[in-house]
């Protein structure tokens, strides 16, 4: 089986950081370091935007999918705010990480600690059909719950 290939590009002045890498060989995920000049403090509540120090070119029809590390949210509760946060295709920006702290005093986030995971997904465009009704199902317009517990 042929993989796709993802291309990244280090950024200036991260050159002493990992680049993403699988840590198994059954891993889903890449982590992905911080590119933080200096510690930045996240007090509880508060969120960070952390930059990770990289910029990378999908294989067409992938997405990236940025998620949190198990590890910070269960022991220090800090987790990927937008998660998952989606990066398109075509985005040739720098990645970002928007950090939350749900727990009960600061997080400090270090340079190259490992603040989330990088899963790449592949994707479907639709073409999109407006219609005056939809078909018929059991659960109808029924929402959150509503087929049961």
């Amino acid at each position: 089986m042929v993989k796709p290939r993802l291309l990244i590009k280090r950024l200036e002045n991260n050159d002493d950081l990992p680049l993403p890498k699988y840590e198994t060989t059954s891993a889903a995920g890449m982590d992905l370091p911080a590119a933080v000049k200096e510690e930045v403090v996240i007090k509880t509540g508060e969120t960070a935007l952390v930059p990770t120090g990289i910029s990378i070119a999908l294989p067409a029809g992938y997405e990236a999918q940025v998620r949190p590390r198990s590890g910070l949210a269960a022991r220090d509760s800090v987790t990927v705010l937008n998660s998952p946060g989606t990066i398109d295709e075509d985005y040739r920006g720098e990645i970002q990480v928007i950090l939350i702290n749900h727990g009960k005093s600061n997080f400090i986030v270090s340079r190259g600690m490992r603040i989330a995971q990088l899963i790449i997904a592949p994707t479907t465009q639709v073409e999109v059909d407006e219609v005056d009704t939809l078909s018929f199902t059991e659960r109808g317009s029924g929402g959150f719950g509503s087929t049961g517990r």
